[in-house]
């Protein structure tokens, strides 16, 4: 059996897959590289072909028919042989000296007393333009040097959360606890993170800079532009995430520091959705705000109070044009201090 299996999920990735794989061969023989090559039109398939015949006994090129980055991922997750999962997106690529560390450290606690659920490393934001790079850590959040539970964890800020990049999951785990996310739907990498969280006993959190995250292409699912155009699968990401909570309500308070997490999360997405509908500035996208509260009060109405009434939900819905404005700006802070998009 593999350590870690790494799944890319491509489509029309020719111009930068290349520079994605080549900083995952340094894995070695404890890596199984998984290209997923999902119904691309241009040379991704050829160049997948490629690396399995040149390195067969690490990289493996699976071709399915188009079905979107979450159906690229569940494909990664069905065909994984690793005891544990990453994602990588083929746009971005990974730091060699922290991919050893992180290597080095499943190693030693594969075969640990405790088994080990999630590994959690910092990402790097390599945005287009900026020298200055934005580094995501969890320094004072969560315990070095030690596997812990979510009673040891400390308090997540507003703005500060984990993501796709951050996480490596147990392979096990992620098909126990039946994830399986929407095809043809942008922004699942947002259920990836948080569906298998309440089945998540041990972690360990390595401080390295591991992941490096691309942020610079005009067609990128993450630009702001793209995002407002794509503003429906944002919404219908968020409601998947208001259900999954509001059916699995005695699962993810059976921790609590889990159901403070998960419903932090979620006010962080359902932030999000607001702002871009804001953000939109048509009367058709305020209406689907609206929509949005209404159908999280219709599911559960404690959650709905949570969200609404909480910190942030609050700010997303100041009366009037005023107010909008005033969330517009708030927001834009948020994004120059965290870094985001």
């Amino acid at each position: 059996m593999k350590l870690l299996t790494i799944a890319i999920p491509c489509y029309n990735s020719q111009d930068y897959m290349a520079k994605c794989i080549e900083s995952l061969l340094p894995g070695g023989e404890d890596v199984e590289i998984l290209v997923v090559n999902d119904g691309s039109k241009d040379r991704t398939a050829e160049i997948a072909e490629e690396y399995a015949a040149k390195y067969p006994t690490i990289v493996k090129a699976i071709h399915k028919e188009n079905g979107g980055h979450g159906s690229a991922v569940n494909t990664g997750i069905e065909n994984a042989t690793g005891l544990y999962f990453k994602v990588v997106d083929s746009d971005d690529w990974v730091k060699e000296d922290a991919y050893q560390a992180i290597l080095s450290k499943l190693r030693e606690l594969a075969g640990g007393e405790h088994t080990l659920d999630l590994l959690i490393s910092n990402y790097v934001y390599e945005k287009e333009g900026e020298r200055r790079k934005k580094v995501m850590q969890y320094r004072h959040i969560l315990p070095k040097d030690k596997i812990f539970t979510w009673e040891e964890c400390g308090h997540f800020p507003k703005g500060k959360y984990i993501l796709m990049h951050s996480v490596i999951y147990r392979t096990k785990l992620l098909k126990e606890c039946g994830i399986h996310l929407p095809e043809h739907t942008f922004y699942v990498d947002n259920i990836y993170v948080f569906e298998p969280l309440p089945y998540v006993r041990n972690m360990y959190y390595l401080d390295v800079n591991f992941y490096r995250y691309y942020i610079g292409r005009a067609d990128q699912s993450v630009n702001e532009k793209v995002m407002i155009g794509r503003i429906d699968q944002q919404i219908k990401v968020n409601k998947l995430m208001v259900d999954y909570f509001a059916e699995n309500k005695n699962l993810i308070y059976a921790k609590k520091k889990t159901g403070k997490y998960m419903l932090s999360y979620l006010d962080i997405i359902t932030t999000i959705s607001s702002i871009l509908l804001i953000r939109s500035g048509t009367e058709e996208a305020l209406e689907k705000k609206k929509e949005l509260l209404t159908y999280i009060k219709q599911k559960d109405r404690s959650l709905y109070k949570k969200l609404r009434y909480g910190l942030l939900g609050n700010f997303m819905n100041l009366p009037g044009k005023a107010g909008r404005k005033i969330s517009v700006e708030g927001y834009k802070i948020c994004q120059k201090f965290f870094g985001f998009n």
